[in-house]
């Protein structure tokens, strides 16, 4: 009897959850089709089907976006921003995680760099929009700058909590045949750590991908728009076009679900031992 409750709890549970992304992902794709003279202030008229399924949406869209530019810039940003991620913050993890536990400073770095987890982006928001400007990387390669330093205690610490796992054993073998240590990390321990390495790209990606802020604030006048910040155009003092907006939000969507279902197999390995402090 309490086994048969606690299914039914969880089927409950479940559902629920279930709910909260099937309900907006379907108010999404039936908008996104809809004419503008089929929206209506009703629940059953919003939540109704369209009456002719037309890709006039997505088109008009994607040419108030400036579609293919911004992708382009996206992917580049966000592409950029998961590799330097990958390879920059791999490298400070496993020599804050090899060594915290041996040396204060180690140790200190660590805390510090995982502190930076607590520091909103507001704070920071107008001094780096002034930095950027007067040396120059008021453009995407600045932003894509901030984004490494934005991402690197999240993922240090996912980094050094995944090393936990990998035996020193490993590293004192490849040491006894002559490795170095820039080998050994190379060679043995990078290979070892994809699981984290597709944990961090889709934890990066998704963040990348869908700010808007950061973009907003560093890249205002250089002409050049990612996804999201081409997306603003539908907003406006006066109301918003859902109907164009939703059908941009469906298009945007599509690289970033392809990218999450490649990398889908080793997230749950990495987030779970990742986790070990």
């Amino acid at each position: 009897m309490i086994e048969k409750k606690t299914n039914i709890s969880a089927m409950t549970v479940l559902i629920l959850g279930l709910s909260t992304i099937a309900l907006p992902l379907y108010l999404t794709i039936v908008i996104a089709f809809k004419q503008p003279s089929e929206m209506t202030n009703s629940i059953s008229g919003i939540l109704s089907l369209p009456k002719a399924w037309s890709l006039n949406n997505f088109r008009e869209a994607m040419e108030i976006t400036n579609f293919w530019n911004s992708l382009k810039n996206s992917l580049l940003i966000t592409g950029l921003t998961v590799v330097l991620s990958i390879v920059v913050h791999s490298l400070m993890g496993y020599a804050l995680g090899r060594n915290k536990a041996k040396s204060k400073f180690y140790s200190f770095v660590y805390l510090f760099i995982v502190s930076g987890m607590f520091v909103p982006f507001a704070i920071l928001m107008m001094p780096l929009a002034k930095q950027t400007a007067e040396m120059g990387l008021a453009n995407w390669f600045g932003v894509i700058l901030l984004y490494v330093v934005f991402y690197m205690p999240m993922n240090v610490l996912l980094y050094s909590g995944y090393l936990v796992n990998i035996p020193m054993a490993l590293e004192e073998a490849a040491k006894v045949d002559g490795a170095s240590t820039w080998t050994t990390y190379w060679k043995i321990l990078f290979p070892i750590m994809r699981p984290m390495h597709a944990t961090v790209a889709v934890l990066t990606a998704l963040a990348v991908w869908n700010d808007v802020m950061t973009p907003l604030v560093i890249m205002a006048g250089s002409g050049e728009n990612t996804l999201p910040l081409a997306q603003l155009n539908f907003q406006s003092q006066f109301g918003t076009n859902y109907n164009l907006a939703f059908a941009s939000y469906l298009l945007s969507l599509i690289p970033i679900l392809i990218f999450y279902v490649i990398c889908q197999k080793q997230i749950l390995n990495g987030v779970v031992n990742g986790a070990v402090k």
